[in-house]
């Protein structure tokens, strides 16, 4: 282990302050920031009983980071289902929403608050192979005694902004003695490799395990019966739309091609209502999916008001705008965008709005690749979205450079999984047949 003086003053800090610990928690419940039924997990003291057999543990710390690590455990689950999987977070909305998500036998607890007494509890029950820390989650006494008791631990996704860089310049010493704890380092840009790099990190390549996933789930049925309602009618999804958007794609793309079908599916359900009026007010023919309103010839829109449906209706479009990146340009507050893998990896033609800050990166590989267009307003779709529905050929060819890069982009879990695998027993033999 790496001498740090910061490391030492922190473990003998973290050490005299850990009787309050259950003092702290106590008053987080009384804030609903905890689960009460459940507080126990975070002084180290498991809820469920360990299974036998080589364990891989996988933390993130809340909502974005635990869904990204849903395609590794679902691939470790169907590759090695004699490995259980243990994931860790710290907030009560990623324990809710890992409740619907996770995949069959992989077990979620709370992490452990970083005092000493409760890292060595959840180690002692858990017993972890590996260990799996995403994007930047580092706590020093929970690395520092994982990597004692010989458990092997990998960063990905790994992501230090400036400011995080800055900070770790003030304790170079403990940034240094952290890296050394990993056996793997895998950063999700080359910003955040090079900041790593100067910590003393020790850079395996580039992952990030956002751009991983399956494609969004479907009813089949659902699929067959509205396909059949809309017929031959050319279909433009406008996807996790938010304030303002609507109505401004909506007025952009009227009469943009003869009986044009638009889907609007709001980010926020709870707005249908407001956006309902809005329609009625300029006079548009629309159905509302929540109340199970029929799609006739005259529908022009169909609002797409319910939650959990958007890999029907991005099935269904033959050319998808995301939402959430016109705020901007509309006089709102920016939203930063929403994830264009989602209709890249149905092989959809995708049109942007200028604001995709939270997928830059994302948004940047897709244009390189011819799968993604960028407009500056609602009022440029048409020079894009038309020609697209004249010539279908054409929209299938950019929906299909959008399905490959994304398949190019998710191959980082596919390297991942094989430097984890090296740190796992044999799998047991499954005998002859």
């Amino acid at each position: 282990m790496i001498f740090s003086p910061a490391l030492i003053a922190y473990r003998l800090l973290t050490r005299l302050i850990e009787p309050l610990a259950p003092r702290l928690l106590d008053a987080r419940v009384k804030q609903g920031k905890e689960d009460p039924q459940r507080v126990d997990e975070r002084l180290g003291l498991a809820g469920v009983a360990r299974p036998a057999g080589p364990l891989i543990w996988i933390h993130g710390v809340s909502v974005g980071e635990a869904l990204s690590i849903l395609p590794l455990a679902e691939r470790i689950r169907k590759d090695r289902p004699d490995v259980t999987v243990l994931v860790t977070t710290g907030t009560l909305t990623s324990a809710q929403v890992l409740a619907q998500r996770l995949p069959p036998g992989v077990i979620h607890q709370f992490a452990p608050v970083d005092s000493p007494g409760a890292v060595a509890a959840f180690l002692d029950h858990w017993r972890p192979t590996v260990g799996v820390f995403v994007e930047s989650e580092l706590w020093p006494n929970l690395l520092t005694a994982a990597k004692k008791r010989g458990v092997a631990l990998a960063l990905v996704s790994a992501r230090i902004t400036d400011k995080t860089a800055e900070g770790w310049k003030k304790a170079p010493g403990m940034g240094r003695a952290l890296m050394a704890c990993f056996s793997h380092v895998w950063p999700q840009d080359q910003a955040s490799a090079d900041r790593l790099t100067a910590l003393g990190a020790r850079v395996d390549g580039q992952v990030n395990l956002k751009l991983s996933g399956e494609p969004l789930p479907y009813d089949k049925g659902e699929f067959g019966r509205l396909s059949a309602l809309i017929d031959d009618r050319p279909v433009v999804v406008a996807a996790s739309t938010h304030e303002h958007e609507e109505m401004a794609i909506v007025g952009a793309l009227d009469h943009l091609a003869d009986r044009l079908f638009l889907i609007v599916v709001p980010r926020h359900p709870d707005r249908a209502d407001e956006i309902a009026r809005s329609l009625v007010q300029d006079g548009y023919s629309f159905a509302r999916r929540s109340l199970r309103q029929p799609i006739t010839e005259d529908t022009d829109i169909y609002l797409a008001d319910t939650l959990g449906e958007l890999g029907l209706f991005m099935r269904l479009a033959d050319v998808v705008v995301m939402g959430g990146s016109f705020a901007p340009a509309l006089g709102g507050g920016a939203v930063g965008g929403h994830n264009p893998l989602e209709p890249a990896r149905l092989g959809k033609p995708i049109v942007t709005g200028p604001d995709a800050s939270n997928w830059n990166a994302v948004t940047r590989m897709l244009k390189n690749s011819g799968g993604l267009v960028s407009v500056l307003s609602p009022s440029e779709l048409p020079g894009i979205v038309a020609p697209l529905l004249a010539h279908p050929d054409a929209a299938r060819d950019m929906g299909e450079r959008a399905r490959r890069a994304a398949a190019e982009a998710a191959a980082g879990l596919d390297r991942l999984w094989l430097a984890l695998q090296a740190h796992l027993p044999a799998a047991p033999s499954r005998g002859r047949r």
